[in-house]
């Protein structure tokens, strides 16, 4: 007798065993299925708010993502700090006179562009201010032609060959550089020859000037990227979309 109910035990315990074990295997399934289809929903959800993955415009989208974070990481843990630190530590005239420096520099390659797109008018008056801030204004630490009438342009070889026609091609991101198109990048190379600057010697001023300019244009937009950190809801999307509505009006500014 005592035997016979050990087994019956047995045989109970197995049987209750089993059918906990059918149980939960059955909860687990319509868990995971239950959160999959939340998530998938989810998904859908922001992908159809965002327009992330679907813009026709960003078809490399997931490299431009990677790139972008290499950049960031770069940007936070070196290019920022020294920014910082330069903006801090550097008096405001000093600041000034280098980011005119630069910018008087740049006004040669402007007025190339511009009168290769025909703007003729828009080309002499970069070659006046040039004339006027490389003597007048101390080779350009001081910048008198905008006060004296001659607005500052900014111009490059991928606009031009927008004006001529080209068109921009999908979003793309650019190692250390960023934001670009196809089209802006092809023109990048010619932009870097087309710079003054690099052709300055000896060979290591110019690399103390490029990494002194690079710095100062850093400097300069310090509190719009903090705004754009603490805004942005994607910084990618952001910087990606305003950056493509800037290039367009840059190119045809009257359909903007």
């Amino acid at each position: 007798m005592k035997n016979t109910f050990k087994q019956l035990n047995a045989r109970f315990c197995a049987v209750l065993v089993l059918g906990l074990t059918v149980l939960l295997t059955g909860c687990s399934t319509v868990s995971v299925d239950k959160i999959k289809d939340k998530a998938d929903r989810t998904l859908d959800v922001i992908s159809t708010k965002t327009n992330i993955g679907k813009n026709p415009r960003d078809p490399l989208e997931g490299f431009n993502r990677a790139m972008f974070n290499f950049n960031d990481s770069v940007d936070q843990a070196v290019l920022k700090p020294v920014a910082q630190t330069y903006r801090d530590v550097t008096p405001s005239f000093v600041q000034t006179g280098v980011g005119n420096f630069f910018s008087n520099i740049g006004d040669v390659w402007n007025a190339v562009n511009n009168l290769l797109q025909g703007k003729v008018a828009e080309g002499s008056s970069d070659v006046m201010r040039f004339a006027f801030n490389s003597t007048f204004g101390l080779a350009g630490l001081l910048d008198i032609a905008s006060p004296a009438g001659l607005p500052k342009h900014r111009e490059d070889f991928g606009q031009t060959l927008g004006r001529w026609g080209v068109r921009s091609g999908p979003y793309l991101v650019l190692p250390l550089l960023g934001s670009s198109t196809v089209r802006d990048a092809l023109a990048t190379p010619v932009d870097m020859k087309g710079n003054l600057w690099s052709y300055k010697e000896p060979v290591y001023i110019r690399n103390i000037g490029t990494g002194v300019r690079l710095v100062d244009a850093r400097a300069s937009v310090l509190d719009a990227g903090s705004l754009i950190e603490e805004a942005a809801l994607d910084k990618y999307v952001f910087i990606r979309d305003a950056y493509l509505q800037r290039r367009a009006s840059q190119i045809a500014p009257e359909e903007d």
